[in-house]
């Protein structure tokens, strides 16, 4: 945290000089005018063309939720019934619109740079521009934010519902209000959408009489899990949701129910996807070994309710709901004025949700390590004393094949095959262990050390042979002995993993203590990856990572900028930020998100929570 901290400081100082100028672009880009000011009173029929003192009026949120009225239930619950999009499109297509964002963002710098119009305006014709203002205002344009711009989505934006546009309330609130208004109406009707997946999972295949026949209770307990349990939660909180919505046309807040759920009936989610393990495994099982199971599942994603989705897709949907859950409250702790009470429900919100994604990963990893920590130990066979593998605290980090170098460096040896023999590691998070292959899939153990007493240095360029070799040093071995052994990986990107996961705290190309804080590269994520190696980090579209190491032959090491997270990835699955005030943007954020509890909000959160109750 205090790396975060000095990270936060680092990019307030380089993004300072210009933070007045980005404040008046984002100021033009919403159609908000510098100097002029929303009305805080509304007549019936007066508008700001035809009555300009209104726009010279300040108004608060406060003074527009006195003033609008609530929407009606039944508008409201058609406006949830209509929306048209399954979870899984919702998803796509937020993302790839985030996406498309930051490219143009990307490449609005890019064109500065290279010296486009923008760039070279003359003083004149800027003083030109700040004079605008002080013509007659003008109706505000209304920010658009286009999560899916689909005009055939059913899926509306809070400034395009009706009773928005006739309220009048958008000529009321600030740019940077109706933006929260729309983040906090995404979560609402992304739950909405979620939730219609959801009974599409239930109604559509667990409820099938067919495949009821066909599966065993205990095939289908693992298959489906405690999904009744996870809709029935979604529904109640959906519930609480509308009713929010149906106080007023301007959202107060969404957080403070997010966190009230977050905390008292999450764990729902903690139980079915600590199943994952399991349920993949099942599923796998059943499209092998059951014919009728699997023509039936084919039957029943060709059905034009799935919209060619998958089986999978539905199941896996409450693993990535609350990991987007998540994302969405930080869009809107984004979006929240400092230091006010929306903040403190932002973050007590995100703070319990992060709790929820923690043990949910921690019982998918708890139920697949136990299962991979009992079979290696199986196939281990000790020449030196035995080491106890299995254990409650430990997980396997990398396995793999290296080459060990043998013989003295003389250039007869460098001419020989035999310079090179091959071993297998197994890399745990507190223990390393050396093995040979042997026969019959069994690996003889020759060696071993705690992982804290292990060191590692690349060598110098020293020709092909040589290419891609490092030195580990055991400071203390299973003889109590120090050892030491050069090895050779089959790649740049190989030798820099095994380097990175024996030795973590290593300093790397971009960790040195300057160039990480004060602009570390940063690449997004343009196309989802599974890891396919614990040393890997699983990537979703839109992912922000800052880049830690990186290889000549196409692998990054990166840290997630939402979860801290880190591991590598290949690099032709992002694309490089280039915009340096949006890397100092992301960094800022990320702090705001992370930040330390302070006391005051601390003392207020069991205040809220009450409030909250007794509210609702």
């Amino acid at each position: 945290m205090e790396l975060l901290a000095a990270a936060f400081s680092a990019a307030c100082a380089v993004d300072h000089d210009s933070s007045t100028s980005e404040s008046d672009a984002r100021d033009s880009a919403a159609g908000h005018l510098p100097g002029s000011e929303s009305s805080s009173t509304l007549g019936n029929e007066a508008t700001p063309e035809e009555c300009p003192a209104l726009a010279d009026s300040p108004t608060t949120l406060t003074e527009a939720l006195q003033m609008i009225h609530p929407i009606p239930a039944d508008s409201w619950r058609n406006l949830i019934e209509q929306i048209g999009l399954l979870y899984q499109e919702y998803r796509d297509k937020s993302t790839l619109q985030e996406i498309e964002t930051r490219r143009q963002q990307d490449a609005e710098i890019q064109d500065n740079v290279d010296g486009s119009p923008a760039s070279e305006e003359t003083p004149e014709e800027d003083e030109e521009e700040e004079e605008e203002p002080a013509s007659p205002p003008e109706r505000k344009a209304v920010p658009q934010i286009c999560l899916l711009s689909n005009p055939h989505s059913r899926f509306n934006l809070w400034q395009d519902l009706p009773e928005i546009r006739s309220s009048g309330v958008l000529d009321l609130l600030q740019p940077e209000e109706i933006r929260l208004q729309e983040a906090m109406f995404e979560l609402v009707t992304s739950e909405a959408s979620y939730y219609k997946s959801l009974n599409l999972l239930v109604s559509h295949f667990m409820e099938n009489e067919r495949l009821k026949k066909i599966l065993h209770p205990s095939e289908a307990h693992i298959l489906f899990s405690n999904v009744l349990d996870v809709m029935a939660v979604s529904e109640r909180f959906l519930l609480e949701l509308e009713r929010r919505m149906e106080e007023n046309i301007v959202i107060s807040d969404v957080c403070d129910i997010v966190y009230l759920y977050a905390a008292d009936h999450f764990s729902v989610y903690i139980t079915y996807v600590s199943n994952q393990t399991y349920q993949e495994r099942t599923y796998k099982q059943l499209l092998q070994e059951k014919a009728a199971f699997r023509e039936l599942i084919a039957q029943l994603e060709l059905d034009p309710k799935c919209r060619g989705l998958p089986l999978s897709s539905f199941l896996i949907l409450p693993f990535q709901r609350i990991t987007r859950l998540k994302l969405l409250v930080q869009n809107i702790l984004k979006r929240v004025e400092e230091r006010s009470e929306r903040e403190g429900t932002a973050l007590d919100a995100h703070k319990e949700l992060e709790l929820v994604v923690k043990a949910c990963n921690e019982g998918v990893r708890k139920m697949s390590r136990t299962e991979q920590m009992i079979s290696i130990q199986k196939k281990m066979e000790f020449k030196i004393k035995s080491v106890p593998i299995i254990s409650h605290s430990r997980w396997l980090l990398k396995q793999g094949e290296l080459q060990q170098m043998s013989g003295p460096k003389t250039s007869r040896t460098l001419r020989t095959k035999k310079l090179f023999r091959e071993i297998y590691l197994f890399l745990f998070n507190d223990l390393l262990v050396i093995c040979r292959q042997i026969p019959g899939d069994k690996y003889q153990v020759f060696d071993s050390a705690p992982r804290g007493l292990l060191r590692v240095e690349e060598l110098e360029d020293q020709g092909q042979t040589l290419a891609n070799v490092f030195i580990l040093r055991l400071l203390e071995n299973a003889d109590d002995r120090e050892a030491t052994y050069m090895l050779k990986a089959s790649a740049q990107s190989e030798m820099k993993r095994w380097m990175t996961s024996l030795a973590p705290n290593r300093r790397t190309k971009f960790v040195s203590f300057t160039s990480r804080l004060l602009d570390c590269p940063q690449v997004q994520c343009v196309h989802p990856y599974v890891a396919q190696q614990p040393d890997e980090l699983t990537l979703e579209l839109a992912d922000i990572l800052n880049i830690l190491d990186k290889t000549e032959d196409g692998w990054i090491f990166g840290e997630r900028l939402h979860d801290q997270e880190r591991g590598w990835f290949p690099s032709n699955m992002t694309e490089e930020i280039l915009n340096p005030k949006i890397r100092s943007q992301n960094l800022k954020e990320c702090f705001r998100v992370h930040k330390m509890d302070d006391p005051q909000r601390s003392q207020n959160k069991d205040r809220r929570k009450l409030g909250s109750r007794t509210r609702q």
